[in-house]
C-alpha cells in the first residue's frame, strides 16, 4: 500500500490510523524559523527569529498583537496564521463588548481549537499549516499556550516550536526550575540564549532578525522597538553557545608545526534539525 493513496483528503484514515494531511500541516511548522516562549510569576515573553525569503525581501513578521494581554508568536505559514490572529482579534473584541472584561485565556484556546479541529474532519478544508505559540495574562496569571495543526492545545511553562527547535528546548529543560523566580530582564535573556541555538555556528541574532515580545501584570502586550531589542542581545553578547568551541580557543590547528602528527579523533555532534 503507498502513503500517498490516503492522503488525498483529510478525512481519510490511512489503515495504520494516521490521518497524512495533518501530518504534512505538521512538517510545515518544523520549516518554519524558531520561536520561544517562557514565563515566571508576573510575564510571559515571546522571542522570534525572523527569516527573509531572500536578500530583495523584508524579514517575515512573526509577531501578532491579539489583544491588550495577548500576543502569538508563529511558526509555519503566515497567510494561514492571519487568518487565525483575525479570528482571535474578532473573540476578543467581541467579549470584551459583551461583559466589559478581557477575554480569559483558556475560553480563548477552546474556541481557538475547535475553529481548528473543523478544518480536520471536514473534507473540502485542510489543516491550517502553522503552529502558535500564545503569550497572555489573565486572572491566573501568565500563560503560554501551544497549538498544534491537529487542533490540540497545550498549557506550557515554556515552549519553542520551528525549525531546529530541538535545541531551544533541550536549553529550555536544563532551567526550567529557575524561570518562575526569574526578573523580567534575565527571562528575557534565557529565551534569546533559547533561540541562538537553534542556530548554526556561523549565524548571530541581530536586531533586524529577532523580535521581542512581553506581556504581564501591570504590562499590556508590546513589542520591542530595535533599541531595546540591542539591550538585552547586548546582555547575552560575548557567551559561549552550546557546542560551540570555548571561547578564547582556536578551532583552526595552531601552527607550531605539529599539523603532521598523528592526532586524538574528535566527536562531533551533529544539531538536531527538528
Amino acid at each position: 500500500m503507498f502513503r500517498n493513496q490516503y492522503d488525498s483528503d483529510v478525512t481519510v484514515w490511512s489503515p495504520q490510523g494516521r490521518i497524512h494531511q495533518v501530518e504534512y500541516a505538521m512538517e510545515a511548522v518544523k520549516l518554519g524559523s524558531a520561536t520561544v516562549g517562557l514565563k515566571n510569576k508576573t510575564h510571559a515573553v515571546l522571542v522570534a527569529l525572523k527569516r527573509a525569503a531572500s536578500e530583495l525581501s523584508a524579514y517575515q513578521k512573526k509577531l501578532f498583537p491579539i489583544d491588550e494581554h495577548v500576543g502569538i508568536s508563529i511558526s509555519g505559514l503566515t497567510a494561514d496564521a492571519r487568518m487565525l490572529s483575525r479570528y482571535m482579534r474578532t473573540e476578543c473584541l467581541n467579549y470584551k463588548y459583551a461583559h466589559d472584561a478581557p477575554l480569559p485565556l483558556n475560553r480563548l484556546l477552546l474556541k481557538l481549537g475547535n475553529k481548528m479541529q473543523v478544518c480536520t474532519q471536514r473534507y473540502d478544508k485542510r489543516p491550517y499549516g502553522v503552529g502558535l505559540l500564545i503569550a497572555g495574562y489573565d486572572d491566573s496569571g501568565p500563560h503560554i499556550y501551544q497549538t498544534c495543526p491537529s487542533a490540540n492545545y497545550y498549557d506550557c511553562r515554556a515552549m519553542a516550536i520551528g525549525s531546529r527547535s530541538q535545541s531551544a528546548r533541550t536549553y529550555l529543560e536544563k532551567h526550567l526550575d529557575i524561570f518562575p523566580n526569574c526578573a523580567t530582564e534575565e527571562l528575557v535573556a534565557h529565551g534569546l540564549r533559547a533561540l541562538r541555538d537553534t542556530l548554526p555556528n556561523e549565524v548571530e541574532l541581530t536586531v533586524k532578525n529577532v523580535s521581542i515580545g512581553i506581556v504581564g501584570v501591570d504590562t499590556t502586550y508590546k513589542e520591542f522597538a530595535e533599541n531595546e531589542t540591542a539591550r538585552y542581545l547586548s546582555m547575552i553578547e560575548g557567551e559561549e553557545r552550546r557546542g560551540a568551541p570555548p571561547t578564547g580557543t582556536d578551532p583552526v590547528a595552531p601552527d607550531d608545526g605539529s599539523e603532521n602528527e598523528p592526532r586524538d579523533p574528535e566527536p562531533v555532534v551533529a544539531m538536531d534539525t527538528e
